[in-house]
């Protein structure tokens, strides 16, 4: 059985999967639609928290990133691994006992305020918009290559299906739904790496291949780490070694720290501790989460580099006519482009871009084919040696059939991907439609709606959420993990301030509260806006505000948030002692008696 019809058996049966699971458990009250009823267990709850925080960014980009940032890319790793710690053991726990459906409830409740509340649903737009337009991008690149149709129209297919479960069944189908997508998630990213990591290094796991040696043709040992290999193969090609890093110290500390923070301010993942029973469960969830998580995050760094090494070894230098199917197949949905520039018919790589921008193409093949046969670029060439441009959005979804692994492999790679990006999508459209709904228009703007028409009025929301979010998704504004990786910091620069304190400081208050948000908020859109894009020629380190890149500058900004939060508190009113009171109670364990006012 060819790939493609493999392809369309593994995703389309992944689709009846959660199309089905939407139907069954789809939301009859406002309660399930946002929470689920409040009575997913612990461990499946894990598994849908490891699935919506687990995104495209994770499964698709991160170890693409991996692959060609190398050292650098640890940020990553260690940002959203950290991030999701510092949630599940410092807020999760209390959040969940305040008993809140969202994060702007929670900060309209805990400021006493709709003007808080109010700027928390502008917060809650502008991370969440940013976020799933990388999940949308991602359903596009999955179906540009195993549907072979153009990026464009994936997004939209994506649009199409995340409409039927999201809208439908709200957070009682997406939790069920994401179970199952986190159980195709995990599978199709661990089956491969396994696979590559025998077939290269000897190793089962593929963390234990990572730091081992390498295999030659014939299976022996040829006493050469990976990693070793691998540095030589990319400075044999001009690139920087991939075990060294090109960022400053204080940017990686800043982007590291952005992610961290970000990670625990993200309104889609806080949410997931409200659908269970207990704060207990919450706790207990948030460990089977971390074990899931971590599957993955441990397997990604081996993931990019088998894939960088066989990825070279492949492309370069072999003649445009021999090179493997998948290559013509990635070229089609326009993610690869190659331009002979020497007019010898080899693929050259080499550092730098081989041309300006992104591919455009004059036609498709059969149109308008070069010398070789490839697609013709329009694009403005550059001066290096480097002739092909490979998205490395692109690198997971391709490992598999860079490394010649079974059509079985490869179609389920396809279906882990679009679980990946779906599940995400989906709780973050989710988040929008009832930060919208249940924030804006019940608690603020129209508190006598009935719960029927705020149902209706959150899925109408999810409709528009949906369609701007696919807009996003077809002009989108980087790749996908960078995409994510703003979105982190604009969560780090709002809501992190103002959750911290509004559990561990009482005296903070309203006016602080706001002030705080729209500062730290405000700062980091403009920053990243500016720099990427008013004027993306600027974005060096020569002129980034003390040597910190757009990615890391929601650190800056979540401090600019702390101080002036906590100084506009200092010269302003102190909340209600009723307030004051909550603050102290929803920090004392349950049977330690009453909270102590000081």
């Amino acid at each position: 059985m060819d790939v493609q019809l493999l392809t369309y058996i593994f995703v389309g049966a992944s689709f009846a999967l959660y199309i089905g699971i939407a139907i069954w458990s789809r939301a009859g009250s406002t309660k399930e639609f946002y929470v689920a009823g409040g009575g997913v267990s612990p461990v499946a709850n894990g598994a849908a928290t490891a699935a919506d925080w687990m995104s495209a960014a994770s499964f698709i980009s991160m170890a693409g990133i991996i692959a060609y940032a190398g050292y650098d890319a640890s940020v990553y790793l260690m940002g959203w691994t950290g991030g999701y710690v510092l949630l599940a053991m410092l807020l999760a726990p209390y959040l969940r006992k305040f008993g809140k459906f969202t994060v702007p409830d929670f900060i309209g409740d805990r400021y006493y305020s709709n003007v808080a509340r109010t700027v928390a649903v502008i917060c809650v737009i502008f991370v969440s918009f940013t976020y799933v337009a990388g999940q949308m991008r991602g359903v596009g690149i999955v179906f540009a290559r195993f549907l072979e149709v153009d990026v464009n129209i994936g997004v939209v297919i994506g649009m199409a299906i995340v409409f039927f479960y999201a809208v439908l069944g709200g957070m009682k189908g997406i939790t069920y739904t994401q179970v199952a997508q986190y159980c195709v998630l995990i599978f199709a990213f661990l089956v491969p790496a396994v696979f590559l990591s025998i077939m290269m290094t000897g190793h089962v796991l593929p963390q234990t291949g990572f730091g081992a040696t390498v295999l030659d043709a014939s299976g022996n040992d040829t006493g050469v780490y990976l990693l070793e290999r691998l540095d030589q193969v990319v400075q044999d090609l001009g690139f920087g070694a991939y075990t060294d890093g090109t960022k400053s110290t204080i940017d990686v500390f800043f982007i590291t720290a952005a992610l961290m923070c970000g990670t625990a301010g993200l309104p889609h993942v806080i949410v997931r501790f409200f659908t269970v029973p207990r704060v207990r469960d919450a706790r207990i969830s948030a460990g089977w989460a971390l074990f899931f998580i971590a599957l993955l995050y441990t397997s990604a760094p081996a993931v990019g580099a088998f894939a960088r090494t066989n990825l070279i070894e492949t492309v370069n230098g072999t003649e445009y006519k021999a090179l493997p199917g998948w290559f013509y197949n990635w070229e089609n949905s326009g993610l690869i482009g190659w331009m002979d520039k020497n007019n010898d018919g080899r693929v050259q790589m080499a550092a730098g871009a081989p041309f300006e921008g992104k591919p455009v193409f004059s036609g498709s093949r059969e149109e308008a084919a070069g010398p070789q046969g490839e697609r013709v670029l329009t694009n403005t060439p550059t001066d290096n040696a480097s002739e092909v441009y490979i998205d490395r959005d692109i690198i997971v979804l391709a490992n598999p059939e860079i490394g010649n692994l079974p059509a079985w492999v490869i179609a389920l790679v396809a279906a882990g991907g679009v679980a990946a990006a779906l599940s995400t999508a989906a709780g973050l459209l989710l988040v929008i439609s009832s930060a919208i709904s249940h924030d804006l228009l019940k608690k603020t703007l129209v508190p006598g709606i009935s719960e029927k028409q705020e149902l209706l009025a959150a899925r109408l929301a999810a409709i528009v959420a949906i369609i701007i979010a696919g807009y996003f998704g077809i002009n989108p504004p980087g790749f996908v993990a960078q995409v994510v990786a703003f979105a982190f910091g604009l969560a780090a620069a709002s809501f992190f301030p103002v959750i911290l304190m509004g559990i561990f400081y009482r005296r903070m208050n309203k006016e602080g509260a706001i002030a705080g948000m729209l500062v730290g908020l405000a700062f980091t859109f403009g920053y990243i806006v500016y720099f990427k894009f008013i004027s993306p020629e600027l974005n060096t380190a020569d002129n980034w505000l003390f040597g910190v890149s757009p990615e890391g500058i929601g650190t800056v900004g979540m401090i600019l948030n702390f101080v002036v939060a906590f100084a506009v508190s200092r010269v302003t009113q102190a909340p209600p002692e009723h307030i004051q009171h909550i603050v102290e109670d929803i920090r004392v364990p349950r049977g330690a008696g009453a909270a102590v006012q000081h």
